[in-house]
């Protein structure tokens, strides 16, 4: 942990979900003093704030399937397994390789990866403002239930998923149009769902169809991706989607109510409809609506959706990606996918990491430049890690040497057993 008095820093990352983590932790090996800044009680992002189940994106769907993320997500998996927090591979009903995780283990295994680098971390502190000056921040401006202080380091990592430090500090961004923007999902836990269940998508279908027949209601989707919950009778479901603006509180208000509405609405609909639900309760919802999209950062270079689905690859590569296109754009259907030439991966340049309004601004996990269909597949939590490593490391660099040249970026990143 950090006391609020030690205020200057070489690299500020802005965010504690798995891009984040992945910032503070390859900033720090390098010897940076670094300090992450998370506004939740915990670390881990959507993964913990919302209760998903999985880590996708460390795999790529071909048959065998190739691991393209190394580094700091390989380490947060390493720690996982030897909690038992970490299952084997699985693949979805589409075929995409996910890793299945244990939430509040997460969050214990991500502690001990902060720590054990030496970044320190403030939780329960949010951003609120930036100085800048000529072309780069110079600060941020924080406040906790103390008061307002601020923060001053020489590189900064934009890992808030919304952009927020990035539009502060009036860099490189742009907001879609709300109605274009992908939909939020509050994953529901039943609990009670005998082993016999049958848990694969048509049978929710019919089961759902049959709901709506009957007036049950309100239902948004049809159908969705559900999965068991190892060693128990608990199973996690993606079935309220809200159409939502995540940067306006009064549309996520009313989403966060619509959404626990639904989820009621799905419990009565499966113990009535679905074969093994009959006992079913909701064990948790949430806590909070899953975001998928708000604010786009502008990069260097602005990765396409051809860049992702023709697996395009750039000399400048930092990361990988590998999965697929996923948008979820209709709150009533399931995911649109476009799949990668040859379920391959693609590169992530480190073009697109850098923010093309600020010197010393990197982007990391959502707010990588990206157009609407990049970023479909750029934005899951095992490319967030893969991005915010190399987003760490070129900050520290940055602040260690004014630069940060691609030949030593790639060079550290490996050295930290990044796959590039």
């Amino acid at each position: 942990m950090v006391e609020k008095r030690c205020r200057v820093y070489d690299v500020v990352i802005v965010g504690g979900g798995s891009a984040g983590i992945a910032a503070a932790v390859g900033a720090a090996a390098l010897g940076a003093k670094t300090l992450l800044i998370e506004r939740s009680s915990f670390l881990g992002g959507q993964a913990t704030n919302c209760s998903i189940p999985t880590y996708d994106g460390f795999f790529t769907r071909a048959e065998p399937s190739e691991q393209v993320v190394g580094g700091v997500g390989r380490q947060i998996i390493d720690k996982l397994s030897m909690m038992n927090a970490c299952q084997k591979p699985l693949r979805s009903p589409w075929g995409n390789v996910m890793l299945p995780v244990n939430n509040e283990a997460v969050k214990v295994a991500l502690d001990a990866c902060i720590e054990e680098s030496g970044a320190d971390f403030l939780l329960h502190t949010r951003v609120i403002g930036a100085e800048v000056s000529d072309g780069g921040i110079t600060a941020v401006e924080c406040v906790d239930d103390g008061g307002v202080f601020s923060i001053k380091a020489a590189a900064f990592v934009d890992a808030s998923g919304e952009c927020n430090l990035t539009a502060m500090a009036r860099g490189g961004f742009f907001t879609p149009d709300p109605a274009d923007m992908q939909v939020g999902t509050l994953l529901i836990r039943f609990g009670g769902v005998s082993q016999g269940a049958d848990l694969r998508p048509q049978c929710f279908k019919t089961a759902i169809a049959s709901a709506k027949a009957s007036g049950i209601g309100p239902l948004s989707k049809d159908s969705g991706f559900v999965m068991r919950v190892s060693g128990s009778n608990d199973v996690i479901a993606t079935l309220a989607n809200e159409r939502v603006n995540a940067l306006d509180s009064a549309s996520l208000t009313a989403a966060e109510i619509a959404a626990r509405k639904q989820a009621r609405a799905y419990l009565q609909a499966l113990r009535q409809f679905l074969p093994g639900f009959e006992d079913a309760y909701i064990n948790q919802t949430g806590p909070q609506l899953g975001i998928r999209e708000t604010r786009h950062a502008i990069g260097e270079y602005v990765i396409t959706g051809e860049d992702v689905v023709q697996a395009r690859r750039h000399e400048d590569a930092v990361a990988r990606g590998c999965w697929p296109v996923e948008r979820h754009s209709n709150a009533g259907a399931l995911a649109a996918y476009e799949w990668i030439l040859n379920d391959s991966y693609y590169d992530i340049p480190l073009r697109s990491l850098k923010n093309k309004g600020l010197s010393n601004l990197w982007g990391a996990g959502r707010t990588v430049s990206c157009d609407l269909i990049a970023f479909a597949s750029v934005r899951v939590m095992g490319t967030a890690f893969a991005t915010g490593h190399a987003a760490g490391v070129a900050a520290a660099l940055f602040a260690q040497k004014g630069y940060a040249e691609i030949a030593q970026v790639q060079a550290e990143l490996v050295r930290q057993k990044a796959i590039i």
